[in-house]
């Protein structure tokens, strides 16, 4: 109930930040939005079905790229962007983790690590020609829907925003779903679920492409938002960044990524204001909130509130 309460109060507060704050915090807001996402997406494979992917950025990237792509052909064609963006991310998702299933633990991370740095290569050199290698693709243009432009910062956000809680809704059902059931029971003990009967490579397959897909929509509002495609959205450097949002915000959760990646941003923007250093010493923090805060920001609160309960009852 608490939680509940917390969480409209908080969207209260996100329909409000358009008309309250300057445009960019409301860009810089939008940024964190798009990123909650992604990394509510990664943690559908990380902390419900207990794979570590060190690729998910080459899904991200995916979905950047054809959105930039499909935008710059046929810039009234929004729905046909995005939707081109998840099915294209989804696909390549589903082929990653059919052949990274193959093995487990640390082999199957290292083997998504290696299948994005490859889609990493191809479009940097032999697809250059389509994704303008290096220097990305620029000039992505907003879109406009419904007759509305969305070219301002903050009517983006607006449309940024209810996407947002849209994948929200849909990744909360998805948890509380039998099969979400299953892919925490798989989790929690893999051979015991395939002897109750399920197919757990089928499951965990399944999931790498729903993540996937919502991977995909993460980097098309990116390439939206940033009105450019830049191929570091398909560099390992980006899967490890989801990575370390999600544990700080807590993983296995709804909300702890979000916190993850509002926390990280935050601090991104204020430490890189003092020094150049700034990744160092997010690194530092990073190992400390490790240390201290094993279940993540989002942990550190929850139980408190549980143990609160729990007297009370």
């Amino acid at each position: 109930m608490r939680i509940t309460i917390l969480a409209l109060l908080v969207v209260s507060a996100l329909l409000v930040v358009p008309f309250a704050a300057s445009s960019g915090t409301v860009y810089f807001v939008t940024l964190i939005l798009i990123w909650s996402i992604f990394a509510v997406a990664f943690d559908l494979v990380f902390g419900l079905a207990g794979m570590l992917s060190f690729g998910h950025a080459a899904f991200f990237g995916a979905g950047a790229f054809v959105y930039g792509l499909v935008m710059q052909a046929l810039p009234d064609q929004f729905v046909l962007a995005v939707l081109g963006a998840v099915a294209a991310a989804s696909f390549l998702a589903l082929v990653a983790g059919v052949l990274a299933l193959r093995l487990s633990g640390i082999y199957f991370s290292l083997t998504t690590l290696a299948i994005a740095e490859l889609v990493f290569f191809a479009a940097s050199s032999p697809l250059r020609a389509v994704t303008g290698g290096e220097d990305g693709i620029a000039g992505v243009p907003r879109p406009v829907l419904l007759g509305l432009d969305f070219n301002d910062d903050r009517s983006f956000y607006f449309l940024v925003l209810g996407i947002f809680l849209a994948v929200l809704a849909m990744v909360a059902t998805l948890r509380q779903s039998p099969f979400g059931k299953v892919l925490n029971g798989i989790r929690l003990c893999e051979i015991r679920a395939e002897q109750v009967g399920f197919n757990v490579k089928i499951c965990k397959a399944v999931i790498f492409a729903v993540s996937g897909a919502f991977s995909g929509l993460a980097g098309a509002l990116l390439a939206g938002l940033i009105m450019y495609v830049n191929p570091q959205t398909l560099h390992w450097s980006t899967s490890g960044d989801v990575v370390i949002m999600t544990l700080l915000g807590g993983k296995g959760t709804l909300f702890g990524p979000i916190l993850g990646v509002a926390a990280y941003e935050v601090l991104k923007e204020t430490v890189s204001a003092y020094t150049v250093h700034w990744y160092g010493i997010l690194g530092l923090i990073f190992i400390l909130a490790t240390i201290y805060l094993p279940s993540g920001i989002f942990g550190a609160f929850a139980r408190p509130l549980q143990r609160l309960r729990g007297r009370k009852e």
